[in-house]
């Protein structure tokens, strides 16, 4: 029987990043920056007010508040945001401006409104500025050469802000991989039909398709496909073709299975191996095609598959997305009850984490963990908001004692 590590290096050997391709910046969020944005001019561009008020000359204002009173200046007009004519300043004048307003010549300054009376024709000044108070100089954001957005860097809201401060509408991200879900089983019918006597509907290739979006994925879901060798093989191997990662879910376990696993191992290497861990123990995974697309054989029960797609394929999305840390956030929590689990495999068990609010110590319920509990129930998964990680060697938890748990991504 194989470590889960063990497994799980061998999938992360088999990671390929899509290759980069040029998007909108607004359809780059949560993508990886493929090239280095260098700055082609200064942003801001031109001196501008930060505030709106008046602009003024420092010097001019420097007597108030030292003993002189308040003085008050001739408004030489009003300049808006936007405002393309140049406009001068001259000495013991003032302008009004609007943030973001071109800064008049001579000007190095702006007075907020709140230091002044407000006044159209004539301000009186209550208090003096500073020289280059309340004024966004050219370039003291950016510089022309420097680098706006870095290769490897996660594009988020700043970094499409940047983009587009800079004057760049398009940008070479590395793409989401994409990820095709298919299920087999002759007892399967779509929600869309009306099961009959021994059929089930498919849930995995929602529940998969669904954690494959979540993954950060873009996701084909195929859903049931034929087990006649010939269709299996010519829908397989047209997924493969065009995309990155490939599951099967229900294709470990069975008659079906074997005649699967049969047409798969034509396109290339398929090894379906047993897993220390639980749920999921048997599952497949190889590399098909030319390009040697990694492709995952999935239980069928629904709470397997979603436990295997979580601990093996989420990594390798994350990988391919080129995320530095493809593995969720853990930590530790103290148990609530008592949790049993198999001796020899790592136990990934659903559970509901919280915190206390007096302690910020995280605890954490299992669900179907229990002693005699069932490890298959989809409404248990879908209640949990963690996976409650077991050493292999540990069989039973008591309750106060300290274990991992990884988070699941966040419900409401």
């Amino acid at each position: 029987m194989r470590s889960v590590e063990e497994q799980q290096a061998r999938v992360a050997a088999a990671a390929v990043a899509p290759r980069p391709v040029r998007v909108a910046i607004a359809e780059s969020q949560g993508l990886m920056c493929a090239e280095e944005v260098v700055t082609e001019r200064p942003m801001p561009g031109f001196d501008q007010a930060a505030i709106d008020g008046y602009a003024v000359r420092s010097v001019d204002v420097l007597s108030v508040g030292d003993g002189a009173g308040e003085i008050s200046l001739p408004v030489m007009g009003a300049i808006e945001a936007g405002a393309r004519t140049p406009s001068r300043l001259q000495p013991r004048q003032a302008a009004r401006v609007q943030t973001g307003a071109p800064m008049p010549t001579l000007a190095d300054a702006v007075l907020p409104l709140r230091w002044t009376d407000g006044g159209e024709s004539r301000v009186r000044i209550l208090r003096s500025v500073r020289s280059g108070a309340y004024v966004r100089r050219t370039g003291d954001d950016v510089q022309p050469g420097d680098v706006a957005v870095r290769a490897g860097t996660i594009i988020g809201p700043a970094q499409v802000g940047l983009l587009a401060a800079v004057g760049r509408d398009r940008v070479l991200v590395h793409p989401r991989p994409r990820l095709c879900v298919m299920c087999v089983g002759g007892e399967l019918v779509d929600v869309s039909r009306s099961p009959g006597t021994g059929q089930v509907y498919d849930v995995n290739s929602y529940a998969l398709a669904a954690a494959g979006r979540d993954a950060g994925a873009e996701v084909n879901r195929v859903g049931i496909i034929s087990t006649d060798p010939r269709e299996l093989r010519e829908t397989v191997e047209g997924q493969v073709n065009r995309n990155e990662i490939v599951v099967i879910a229900g294709a470990v376990g069975g008659a079906a299975a074997e005649s699967v696993r049969t047409v798969l191992a034509e396109l290339g290497e398929m090894e379906v191996a047993r897993i220390a861990m639980h749920p999921g123990s048997v599952q497949g995974f190889g590399q098909l095609g030319r390009d040697r697309v990694p492709v995952f054989l999935l239980p069928a029960n629904p709470v397997s598959a979603l436990v295997v797609f979580e601990v093996m394929v989420r990594p390798l999305i994350r990988l391919s997305l080129g995320k530095r840390q493809p593995m969720r956030r853990m930590v530790q929590a103290r148990t609530l009850a008592p949790i049993s689990s198999v001796a020899g495999r790592t136990g990934y068990l659903r559970g509901q984490l919280m915190r206390d609010q007096d302690t910020g110590e995280y605890l954490v319920q299992a669900l179907g963990g229990a002693p005699g509990a069932s490890t298959h129930l989809l409404a248990t998964l879908a209640e949990a908001n963690c996976l409650v990680v077991i050493p292999s060697e540990v069989d039973e938890v008591r309750t106060g004692e300290t274990v991992d748990v990884a988070f699941l991504a966040q419900r409401g």
